[in-house]
């Protein structure tokens, strides 16, 4: 059973999570975090004693966790490798979408804003796209790929992608998701390379 402390918890965390999305890491205040959460007051530093810094790596890790339930509850009925990414993109392009372009990805907004000052949410960015790029490696080695080329196409699709989702917040136009979509998705389902030897 959760508890109202973790309820408080976690309502601070999505709310920092929504508000380096519209804002950025930089320009979220601790004191919007718990208006925006509706925690009582004093709360953030009851759950968080090590400030702003703990709330954003909670933040990222939830970031993280949210596009691996995505990619979880992707897979299972995915005809191939580029149909997955293209029902990954459309999730992407209708978050930009419902958002009018206010919304981005906020692991590469706190990686970008963050990654030279602080080593905590570094570490925390990094970790975070590795949880995205070892499930897709998992999948393509499932697939039929060795896993070094696995790990090489997932590490350039998950980069691709997050740029992708960076000009077309830039842009306020999803063309460069959709070309990610369809070049990517071209690439994936290009047969693994031991299996069309077998085949030629």
């Amino acid at each position: 059973m959760i508890t109202k402390g973790e309820r408080t918890s976690a309502r601070l965390v999505e709310s920092m999570l929504e508000l380096i999305q519209a804002r950025g890491y930089s320009g979220t205040g601790l004191n919007t975090v718990v208006e925006h959460s509706g925690a009582p007051k004093g709360s953030l530093y009851f759950h968080f004693p090590e400030g702003k810094e703990a709330l954003g790596e909670r933040a990222v890790e939830l970031a993280a966790d949210q596009f691996r339930t995505l990619f979880a509850e992707t897979v299972g009925d995915a005809a191939s490798p580029g149909e997955l990414l293209r029902r990954v993109v459309d999730v992407l392009i209708g978050l930009l979408a419902d958002s009018d372009f206010q919304l981005g990805c906020p692991v590469s907004v706190v990686a970008l804003e963050m990654g030279a000052h602080s080593e905590r949410l570094r570490t925390a960015c990094a970790a975070a796209f590795e949880s995205w790029i070892g499930p897709v490696t998992d999948y393509l080695v499932g697939r039929g790929h060795p896993r070094p080329t696995a790990r090489t196409l997932a590490t350039t699709v998950v980069s691709g992608l997050e740029g992708a989702m960076i000009v077309s917040r830039a842009q306020r136009d999803v063309e460069a998701l959709r070309s990610a979509a369809q070049v990517f998705g071209d690439l994936l389902d290009q047969p693994p390379a031991g299996i069309a030897k077998e085949n030629s």
